[in-house]
């Protein structure tokens, strides 16, 4: 009798976002999107010192790394947990997923009263409060230090307690480069990490010869 074996469903990674102390490196959050979305959507745009009509010895040189960013639309639904009958989806239905991910763009309460009080104190020369540094984490090549640029939600369906318990959301990210951190800061070095593995990655790619595009030799 030929054995049988059961079928293994391979693991799918999350994706989703890594909030770390630039300072210690210590990792206070991980919030992993429940459902990869379908799509994602990427931006480059070239930070080029030539511009039109400008110094033609300029037209090759690079400014820095292009400002990239990220947008991508991901579904959040508790239909699932409900009908497990979990207690906290019960109680508050997804209202912790969404405030995990609405506060990547808040300070905090405590930094917040913090910077009341140093105002009431008359000190002027007060810094902007400062938030952890976020990584958004699409795979283990795609691990990048990113700001939250825009975020929307729309909420679909509730419970009877008006609590949402479905919901899409919009997130929009802005990649932050050494441009942005600096080569000493911790996300300045994570940054360089994401370029290099995209310089690894294109190594792997074999060179294509000039015959497939029509010539015998690129002109030089």
């Amino acid at each position: 009798m030929t054995p049988t074996f059961p079928q293994i469903s391979p693991r799918i990674l999350k994706g989703g976002i890594a909030l770390v102390d630039a300072v210690t490196g210590r990792v206070s959050r991980i919030i992993a999107l429940q459902y990869n979305p379908e799509t994602l959507s990427r931006t480059l745009q070239v930070q080029a010192v030539g511009t039109e009509g400008g110094d033609r010895s300029q037209a090759l040189r690079l400014k820095g790394p292009p400002i990239e960013s990220y947008k991508l639309d991901a579904e959040i639904d508790a239909v699932d947990q409900l009908d497990d009958g979990v207690a906290l989806v019960q109680e508050v239905g997804i209202l912790p997923q969404l405030a995990s991910l609405e506060l990547l763009v808040y300070p905090t309460s405590a930094q917040l009263r913090d910077h009341h009080a140093a105002a009431g104190r008359g000190e002027l020369q007060i810094a902007p409060m400062e938030s952890a540094l976020s990584l958004f984490i699409w795979s283990a090549s795609r691990v990048v230090p990113v700001r939250v640029t825009d975020f929307t939600i729309n909420e679909e369906f509730f419970d009877t307690r008006l609590n949402p318990i479905r919901a899409k959301v919009s997130l929009g990210m802005r990649v932050l480069s050494v441009t942005d951190l600096g080569f000493d800061h911790r996300g300045g070095s994570l940054y360089l990490r994401y370029q290099k593995e995209k310089e690894r990655l294109a190594r792997l790619l074999p060179n294509d010869s000039s015959a497939v595009l029509g010539l015998r030799e690129v002109p030089t």
